[in-house]
């Protein structure tokens, strides 16, 4: 099988939605199948350079919708060569795009929402999803209508997506989703990560690995975190991740306003042996999303042992509370505070049975051949 992923970007600071196509393609590979991706980059974006797929990089393009000339008449010519498209995200120029080349072409489109249908945007940002609905009969609406399918990665985004929009008519499709097996050489990961935080060595790490943005519940984390510092002087809260909004200063201040500022570390984005290497040497993994469609880095958390400390807003709570290999409570000062009190008042041996669990989950669940699996007989099953 041969198939085209249009995106807007594959900048890994995008997070979920690249780093999705970047795994699947790279077992699609392994499998001896073909996956292509054409985005709105510029060809010389630095990033380019180290992305393991075939890359066709129209840009420059304009704004942060990326409208692009070049990329209709593209898919017009190319898209043929491939047995299906699958459009990843929405509200940005590639979609729109693609639907108009493709609409009435004979190769197949299908779409990857990311939860980026869910009603968490619509009552936090009103303006904006009036701007939205604007947009949405002419473009996005259609989009959608008229894809083979539209993919899900769980039941609650799938639930989700249709209380946005009250114009909404798609095929659905459930399939499994997942990432990469971590690396297994944890100890020599750990050594990597302490000889750059040599001062972290005996703490007990509590690692927040994502973007640094307002639907991160980055705020609550802190306020909870301040909350139960004092119950052990090992505990130690590190923040990692890009700041996309300039906001770490602001959390920054509520941190020292909180007499936690020096128990508080903010490495900026990690990448690599080091990224590997903050998993494997914190004691859990923690994210107050007030939105979270499914959570590369949850996931990844799991797959390193990590149990994760969650809001209800991520959508694979439920399969994670069930299993026993995270807590979960609302996206809430209180529920968070809720949620970190429950580990923390866990004995070792607690804690032990949680991280075991945590990698007997990531092994069921949420595998990159498990995922890929999933899209594949799916794809296939709607082009029959």
């Amino acid at each position: 099988m041969k198939t085209l992923h249009v995106i807007s970007s594959v900048d890994p600071k995008g997070g979920g939605p690249m780093e999705g196509v970047r795994q699947f393609g790279l077992q699609l590979k392994k499998m001896g199948h073909i996956l292509e991706v054409v985005s709105l980059d510029t060809p010389d974006a630095p990033f380019l350079k180290d992305f393991p797929l075939t890359v066709h990089a129209l840009g420059p393009s304009t704004g942060h919708y990326k409208y692009n000339t070049k990329l209709k008449p593209w898919l017009q010519e190319h898209a043929g060569k491939y047995d299906a498209v699958i459009v990843n995200g929405l509200w940005q120029y590639h979609g729109f795009a693609t639907w108009r080349a493709l609409s009435d072409a004979s190769v197949p489109y299908f779409v990857f929402t990311h939860g980026m249908l869910d009603p968490w945007f619509k009552h936090t940002y009103p303006l904006k999803h009036l701007k939205k609905w604007l947009y949405w009969p002419w473009a996005e609406y259609r989009l959608l209508r008229d894809a083979r399918a539209v993919l899900f990665t769980c039941e609650e985004e799938r639930i989700q997506a249709r209380k946005s929009f009250w114009l909404y008519k798609v095929n659905e499709a459930v399939i499994n989703y997942g990432t990469k097996t971590p690396p297994s050489n944890a100890i020599e990961l750990r050594a990597v990560f302490a000889a750059k935080f040599p001062n972290l060595q005996g703490k007990r790490i509590l690692l927040f690995l994502s973007r640094i943005q307002e639907k991160k519940g980055c705020d609550l984390t802190i306020a909870a975190f301040a909350k139960v510092a004092a119950q052990d002087p090992h505990l130690h809260l590190m923040m990692a991740g890009p700041d996309e909004s300039g906001w770490v200063a602001a959390l920054q201040v509520q941190a020292a306003a909180l007499g936690v500022a020096d128990r508080i570390s903010w490495p900026g984005m990690l990448s690599g042996d080091m990224k590997w290497g903050a998993f494997y040497s914190a004691e859990a993994f923690v994210l107050s999303s007030h939105q979270e469609n499914f959570g590369i880095a949850v996931a990844e958390a799991l797959g390193c042992g990590l149990p994760v400390l969650i809001s209800d807003k991520v959508n694979i709570w439920r399969e994670i509370v069930e299993d026993g290999a995270g807590i979960a409570n609302p996206d809430t000062q209180e529920g968070t505070e809720a949620t970190l009190n429950a580990w923390i008042s866990k004995c070792a041996q607690e804690r032990e049975a949680m991280a075991e669990q945590a990698s007997a989950t990531f092994k069921a669940r949420y595998t990159i051949e498990a995922m890929t699996d999933s899209i594949s007989s799916t794809i296939q099953r709607f082009l029959r």
